[in-house]
């Protein structure tokens, strides 16, 4: 009497190499699939730079700022966040050390976050440093077609080099602005 385990041939074993490839190539496929989408998502909601830009503005402080002659010595970065931004708690302390670095110009754009009596009043509860204008009605943002924040622009010579959206360690936004600088 033959059974259906007895006619069934077993399957060979996997070897651990066989299955440390398996589980590579399995992490890879599903990374490259990140990285696709991911790239489709963040170019998506980039800003847009609009078609007559108003690049000379007033931080909250008073003073005032050209955006396109900053960008035409070295790349700038634009960083558009908000006070209220739970993300932002997250990444303006990264655009604060870049700032302070002095490596590249930063400017920051704080969207509907209150008057400038308040924003001062978070920036200096945060020990923000970075230079910010406050965009009290989210026009500027509104103006750049901005979906997310944060959101980010690199500046070069006066026009759009780079737009990204979402978490960005420093390391991503010194070599994107590095190789705006060289491209």
């Amino acid at each position: 009497m033959t059974t259906d385990t007895d006619t069934t041939a077993a399957k060979p074993k996997k070897t651990p190499q066989q299955k440390a490839l398996s589980l590579l190539k399995t992490i890879l496929i599903y990374g490259l699939m990140f990285a696709v989408i991911y790239t489709a998502v963040n170019w998506w909601r980039q800003p847009v730079m609009p078609a007559n830009p108003q690049l000379q503005l007033t931080d909250y402080q008073g003073q005032t700022l050209d955006l396109a002659a900053m960008s035409h010595k070295q790349p700038t970065l634009v960083y558009f966040w908000g006070t209220w931004c739970p993300i932002c708690t997250y990444t303006s302390p990264t655009i604060d050390k870049l700032a302070a670095s002095d490596s590249y110009p930063v400017v920051t754009v704080a969207i509907k976050s209150g008057s400038n009596q308040r924003l001062a009043e978070y920036m200096q509860q945060n020990n923000f440093d970075f230079t910010t204008i406050n965009d009290e009605d989210g026009a500027i943002f509104a103006d750049w077609q901005g979906q997310v924040t944060p959101s980010y622009v690199i500046l070069k010579e006066g026009e759009m080099a780079q737009g990204l959206t979402g978490i960005q360690p420093l390391w991503s936004l010194k070599l994107r602005l590095w190789l705006s600088s060289v491209f």
